[in-house]
């Protein structure tokens, strides 16, 4: 019964086939969806990469021929060259002594134009590396080669002006600009009482420390004596002649001095330094003036006539017997005056003229003769004031413009007293004069204001 019921039983194999495929299908079907939700929930995205462009494809250009000139290059021929022996070529006359090292020499790289864009253009016999900003009591300008001019004459030690320490202001301005120069800067500085001069050295040097201190000895003993001021007893003294334009009938008549055209003879002597800037610093300046000429020879004799009468002598013989009379009482009013300012601690009188000028300190110190020298003299022949003006444009020509050079620029500071009288015309005719050099002028009145204008101090280069 049981084996019955075991055949009965047994399974048929066509269906246990499809059971078989069944379970096989669910099987893979399961691993699948395993490994889709594995990749959902444990896989990141992978980053997405577009597709690149097509690339198309480019025809290659036409091939070009160049032709190459293989010829042999040809040579210029030299213009017809010659050789000039050195000891032919004219030079600045130029002080050739350097500053040591000790003066940090430097190569300055400011070059630039000066005042009316006369600087450099020319040629000097310099290279153009040292120029240097320049500022003298408040006028400026741009140099290499400067020339400080100052006057010297007992004038500018007047009361009125200040004084010994009024003058000693004006010495410490130069040296203070000296002192400031770029290292390539050359300079001088000449001193001038009338027509006598002193020079600091016979030309232009380079600035530096070894030149400023020299500077600073040689000019701190100018006028710091009241009992010798002015130049008269200065060792190295001299009266130039003008050389600059020996052709022209001006010249010589500026050469000539009986106290006239001082200030046209120093005005050339300064251009002869060949500076591209001039700095004059003096007490008397009226700018273009009526110029004088020697008196005809009618006029000497009439006055050699004069001289050789009785009348003319009895009055000079009356006059040379109060002379020494006058001498002592020159000295003793000079001696109470000065004997008030000692007591206030102030540095004797200076009078303007010398002590041999007797007339001269007598009007000073208001003292009247009884027997006054007789006036007169053989006089002068006036020269136009344009005639002088012209000749200056013909000396600028003749030394700079014919030699492709630029012409000095002129500054002029006038020292005057804070009362003395200056007109309006006179100070015109100084702007003139500056303007016509390409400069400026300025007026200073008293020791207040030439201290207060210092300037040089605070100009770096």
């Amino acid at each position: 019964m049981i084996t019955n019921l075991r055949k009965k039983a047994k399974l048929n194999p066509v269906l246990a086939k499809v059971i078989i495929i069944s379970l096989l299908i669910h099987v893979v079907l399961g691993v699948v969806a395993s490994f889709v939700s594995i990749a959902h929930h444990v896989i990141k995205d992978r980053a997405a990469f577009e597709e690149p462009p097509l690339s198309v494809e480019e025809k290659p250009p036409a091939e070009v021929k160049v032709m190459l000139d293989v010829s042999k290059p040809s040579i210029p021929q030299l213009q017809n060259l010659s050789l000039r022996p050195v000891s032919n070529i004219a030079v600045a006359d130029i002080d050739i002594s350097m500053p040591s090292m000790s003066d940090n020499f430097t190569v300055s790289a400011g070059i630039g134009g000066g005042v009316g864009g006369k600087l450099l253009s020319g040629t000097r016999g310099s290279i153009g590396i040292g120029v240097s900003e320049i500022n003298v009591f408040g006028l400026k300008t741009r140099a290499e080669r400067i020339l400080f001019v100052i006057d010297a004459n007992r004038r500018m030690l007047t009361d009125a002006k200040g004084g010994l320490n009024s003058y000693r202001v004006i010495k410490d301005e130069v040296a203070d600009m000296v002192g400031n120069l770029s290292p390539g800067s050359l300079f001088n500085v000449l001193l001038y009482d009338h027509r006598r001069i002193v020079r600091f050295k016979a030309n232009l040097v380079p600035a530096g420390k070894e030149s400023h201190s020299a500077l600073v000895a040689w000019i701190g003993k100018i006028n710091s004596d009241s009992d010798q001021p002015g130049l008269h007893a200065e060792q190295g003294a001299e009266w130039p002649d003008l050389t600059a334009f020996d052709t022209h009938e001006m010249q010589k008549i500026i050469e000539w001095s009986h106290g006239y055209n001082d200030t046209a003879f120093i005005t050339q002597v300064a251009i002869e330094q060949n500076a591209d800037a001039i700095f004059m610093i003096t007490g008397y300046h009226r700018g273009f003036v009526t110029l004088a000429a020697p008196p005809s020879a009618k006029r000497l004799q009439e006055w050699d006539n004069y001289k050789a009468s009785e009348q003319y002598l009895a009055r000079v013989a009356l006059y040379n017997q109060e002379v020494p009379k006058m001498v002592k009482r020159i000295d003793n009013k000079l001696a109470q005056i000065n004997a008030e300012r000692s007591q206030k601690g102030l540095p004797a009188r200076v009078l303007k003229n010398p002590r041999s000028d007797v007339r001269g300190n007598a009007n000073e110190l208001a003292l009247s003769w009884a027997n006054p020298h007789p006036p007169g003299g053989p006089g002068h022949e006036d020269i136009d004031r344009r005639k002088g003006i012209q000749y200056f444009k013909e000396l600028l020509q003749h030394r700079f413009t014919d030699q492709n050079l630029n012409p000095p620029t002129l500054n002029i500071i006038l020292f005057l007293a804070g009362d003395e009288e200056f007109k309006p015309e006179w100070q015109e005719s100084l702007k003139e004069y500056a303007r016509f050099f390409e400069g400026r002028s300025r007026i200073l009145r008293g020791a207040n204001e030439i201290k207060s204008a210092r300037a040089a101090a605070q100009t770096k280069n």
